[in-house]
């Protein structure tokens, strides 16, 4: 294909930029440095998405994705993960998807993953890509992808009608779960649309059934550790207003943390957060993260309440968080 027609397949295929606009979106502003922060996020994803659909190959756009500042790669990578599956659904093929966890990709294959469920929500069903063929442990965060899309893009649905239903079905697990995975990624998206005020933020959490909030701060908790723009005080007062749903806050913010550290992005802001929300450093959060991971042989097992081993670890990590020797408690004292 050539270089006029990929710039027309880009030009075509990606959204529009002013969509990740704050105003345009009518997310709350914080402050000017939290609005910068949130759009120019905004503007990554979609800088990576269009890298992906207009290159030639997926070894081309990683070229270029890894000029990004360490700061925002990882969404270049989440909109790059996204932009793969749709370039793949018009193809009827994997290549795109494979070629970038083949290479650098396989470095941020948490973020690819969720960007995989940005691609779902924008396509027909029947264009979905097969997730049976994905990791089943980390698939969960694809459905995560999708609850943010959806509170991003579809706010008044599901965000400021925080009692409406949302029936949901895939094939890559069982829908009671699926909609808590979902709702994990409406829990990061509304870091987003609450502009990063955890004032803002606990009160749309707090809009929700009680039996959603576990789920939605440890979201929260991963997108304040990962997108940050939050001070320490911010931060403590956050853990604070999460009350018995710390731990999941803190679980959130290891994961954040382990995505940063596995893709060599850990920052400034990543220590804070790790600090305050989870009384480790980065590399400490990111370990326990690793060291509960179920093996190959129990990544697609289920726990004795039906959930999948992805919850069960999500437990475990939560639990040890709160039970070494450095608590929550500590943290916030």
């Amino acid at each position: 294909m050539s270089k006029i027609l990929r710039a027309a397949r880009r030009r075509i295929l990606t959204p529009n930029v002013s969509a990740t606009r704050m105003d345009v979106r009518g997310f709350n502003v914080k402050d000017a440095a939290s609005k910068n922060q949130l759009e120019t996020i905004g503007k990554t994803f979609l800088d990576g998405y269009a890298y992906v659909v207009e290159a030639r190959s997926s070894a081309e756009a990683e070229e270029r994705l890894e000029t990004i500042d360490e700061q925002y790669r990882g969404f270049a990578y989440e909109g790059a993960g996204m932009g793969a599956v749709m370039l793949d659904s018009l193809a009827g093929s994997t290549k795109r998807l494979d070629g970038l966890l083949a290479g650098q990709g396989q470095h941020h294959i948490y973020m690819v993953y969720v960007g995989i469920g940005w691609a779902m929500a924008r396509l027909p069903r029947f264009l979905w890509p097969d997730v049976t063929r994905t990791d089943p442990l980390l698939r969960w965060l694809i459905l995560d992808g999708y609850g943010f899309h959806q509170a991003y893009f579809r706010t008044d649905a599901y965000v400021r009608d925080p009692a409406r239903v949302h029936p949901f079905t895939w094939a890559g697990g069982p829908a009671d779960y699926s909609l808590r995975a979902i709702d994990q990624g409406i829990g990061r998206a509304l870091w987003f649309v609450g502009g990063t005020d955890p004032d803002v933020v606990t009160g749309l959490i707090r809009s929700y059934a009680e039996h959603r909030h576990a789920d939605m701060y440890a979201g929260a908790g991963l997108a304040a550790t990962y997108a940050g723009s939050v001070g320490e005080d911010e931060l403590r007062r956050f853990a604070e207003q999460s009350g018995p749903h710390l731990p999941q806050l803190a679980q959130g913010a290891a994961f954040a943390a382990e995505a940063r550290e596995k893709a060599g992005l850990t920052i400034g802001h990543t220590h804070l957060a790790a600090r305050v929300l989870c009384g480790r450093t980065p590399a400490e959060a990111a370990r326990i993260c690793t060291d509960l991971m179920p093996g190959e042989d129990a990544r697609a097992t289920t726990g004795p309440s039906g959930e999948p081993a992805y919850e069960t670890w999500r437990q475990q990590i939560a639990g040890r968080l709160t039970a070494l020797p450095l608590t929550q408690k500590d943290a916030l004292s």
